[in-house]
């Protein structure tokens, strides 16, 4: 997996190409949420769930069904007294990304054993054919190691660089739009 700060700062950028109408702190804060929300199955390795099964890691809550669902329950939890059918779309479709964005960082990593993105319908576990981005230990106590710092490189390098470049062309796009015709 890539780590918790790699799918946050995924989150973060993809908030920059939405509308400032729909940016606040809840926003980007619920965003973040849902890009870690699939790991939360590690529980499995604790209750004896084999990494491979439905609701291991990196099974069911890495799936693209579970980032719709997700984005849909989020929405409709925090959004629901102010929604209308284009920023209902618009929220679904932003903690969707961000739920899925998970999934697509750890299909490029370098370990593990690859990411169940059409179940339920479908458990068989992929990668991408490029895996640039170095493997993230689990657990909070194995993440402060050299592992750890040769990820945060990895992911500095492989998720930071293109991050900062969208948010940065998101930026001057918004700026162009938003120009007073002369």
């Amino acid at each position: 997996m890539a780590s918790a700060f790699g799918h946050a700062l995924v989150a973060v950028s993809l908030g920059t190409g939405y509308s400032s109408k729909f940016k606040n702190v809840k926003f980007f804060t619920l965003g973040a949420v849902c890009s870690v929300l699939p790991d939360a199955d590690v529980i499995s390795f604790k209750l004896g769930i084999p990494y491979e099964a439905f609701w291991g890691h990196r099974g069911f809550t890495h799936s693209f069904a579970f980032a719709l669902v997700t984005g849909i329950i989020i929405t409709m939890l925090f959004y629901r007294p102010k929604l209308n059918g284009v920023k209902a779309l618009t929220y679904i479709s932003y903690f969707f990304l961000c739920t899925a964005s998970h999934s697509m960082l750890d299909a490029l990593t370098s370990g593990g054993l690859g990411v169940a993105f059409f179940s339920p319908f479908d458990n068989t576990r992929y990668f991408f054919s490029w895996r640039p981005i170095k493997v993230s230990p689990i657990g909070v106590g194995n993440f402060f190691s050299k592992w750890g710092v040769q990820v945060l490189l990895s992911e500095a390098f492989w998720i930071g660089l293109p991050c900062a470049i969208f948010m940065l062309l998101t930026r001057i796009k918004f700026k162009t739009f938003n120009q007073p015709n002369h």
